[in-house]
């Protein structure tokens, strides 16, 4: 069969994005919103994609010459096009120069990411002359001051990362680290007056390479790439950026508004809470994926109750509209096409786990003087995975769960970011549980 790069020739456009990231799901949200704006005619502008650590799909990308399938599947039927925004791959670990040379292009005007929930963090060790660094502010940051020596305009920085005001976290560690290495104060005037840090919320399914079911296509692609139709990014940000970045004009699910809140703890708490709540459970019973848990009556009920019964009396919207917002969550997870694998969702579970769930039980905790079982079930779950298995998490992270006794994981407040050990008694039962 033909390869993708021999059927179909890469787009030449200006280089107007950096895409810190090269997985499944920047590739089919964002990028794929960036088809849709170049293919109306109403955005002329290709990503340039960063790789920032080892993991990642940079020589794939470049076999391909940037050029990847982005299939959606669902009960809308199954619509498959060739992504061509992807100018090119800059792997950090390998061509450093090659990333500070983006700071001198001038066309260069938004910046995206998505390092999951553990990337945007503040790591005291990092130096500006000690490329690369450990965290993706670090990394960003020695961009940006590269960028304001050169006398350019800064970017529109849309952060993807799934914490609760991502934007302005991230725009907090970019100025930490600006005073750690002593940069002139200049430099930090014009973090905050010349770069705009989007606080946003994004929603998507997306489920990477399709092992099994793969959809049929005339061309062989190493890196297809699945989700679902539907799709929600809300950005708290003006008009400006509509004009520079026309992604409501070109019809897509894009809210901008001032207040990002209700609908960024709507949708963590209940999406992602639920993919969280249902991965260690489901992967120490023999589970692969979400559509599994959700075939299987006990599973189905054990999520749907942690939903109903614990998680929505924690949120202050309307019972009515959580429980419809709730049913439309529960028939995206049973999408036949969609096969969302538990190992994927495990990735930083720990961090997941205490910006996705964590919150639900304090504050079920807190109005009803009790803690919730399917949530508390979930937590001893979580701490048994990490006792049992090597985890996709920060070896810092998997050796302090793996040690110590249950009290002591949940008293560590760099997991939780808090002591948790009151739960100890309900908990534990959950870790020693024999299947």
């Amino acid at each position: 069969m033909i390869r993708i790069e021999e059927k179909f020739c890469p787009v030449s456009r200006p280089e107007r994005v950096i895409q810190f990231g090269t997985g499944a799901f920047l590739r089919g949200f964002v990028d794929w919103m960036l088809q849709k704006m170049n293919d109306q005619g109403l955005f002329c502008g290709n990503a340039v994609v960063v790789q920032s650590t080892p993991r990642g799909i940079a020589p794939q990308l470049a076999a391909q010459k940037g050029l990847y399938t982005q299939v959606l599947r669902g009960a809308e039927g199954e619509e498959a096009r060739v992504i061509d925004v992807l100018s090119r791959c800059i792997d950090l670990n390998s061509d450093s120069d090659a990333y500070f040379a983006l700071a001198q292009q001038k066309e260069l005007r938004f910046i995206v990411s998505n390092t999951t929930e553990a990337g945007i963090e503040f790591c005291p060790e990092d130096r500006l002359e000690g490329f690369p660094n450990i965290t993706f502010p670090a990394k960003l940051t020695a961009l940006l001051y590269r960028r304001f020596q050169a006398g350019l305009e800064g970017f529109w920085i849309l952060p993807c990362e799934l914490i609760d005001r991502n934007g302005e976290k991230l725009k907090e560690a970019v100025l930490s680290y600006a005073a750690l290495w002593e940069l002139e104060e200049d430099f930090s005037r014009w973090v905050c007056e010349k770069n705009r840090f989007c606080c946003t919320l994004v929603d998507r399914i997306v489920t990477g390479f399709p092992r099994e079911d793969p959809p049929r296509l005339e061309w062989q692609d190493d890196i297809l790439n699945v989700s679902e139709f539907y799709h929600l990014w809300v950005i708290e940000a003006s008009g400006d950026l509509e004009r520079e970045f026309p992604l409501i004009r070109s019809g897509l699910n894009v809210i901008l508004t001032e207040n990002s809140e209700p609908y960024r703890t709507r949708k963590v708490r209940i999406l992602n809470g639920a993919h969280t709540v249902m991965t260690s459970y489901g992967l120490l019973w023999g589970f692969d994926t979400v559509k599994e848990c959700m075939d299987h009556e006990k599973m189905r009920d054990f999520v749907r109750g942690a939903l109903t019964e614990e998680i929505l009396p924690t949120l202050s919207l309307p019972r009515e509209e959580l429980l419809s917002y709730t049913e439309s969550i529960l028939c995206r997870f049973s999408n036949p096409y969609l096969k969302h694998r538990l190992s994927s969702i495990s990735l930083n579970s720990v961090s997941k786990f205490k910006v996705r769930v964590l919150p639900s039980i304090l504050g079920y905790y807190e109005k009803t003087g009790c803690l919730p079982k399917n949530l508390i079930c979930a937590f001893g779950f979580l701490i048994r995975l990490y006792r049992e298995r090597t985890m996709p998490d920060d070896e810092r992270i998997c050796r302090m769960m793996r040690e110590g006794t249950v009290k002591d994981v949940l008293a560590n407040k760099a997991l939780w970011g808090r002591d948790c050990s009151f739960m100890t008694e309900e908990v534990l039962p959950y870790v020693e549980v024999s299947r």
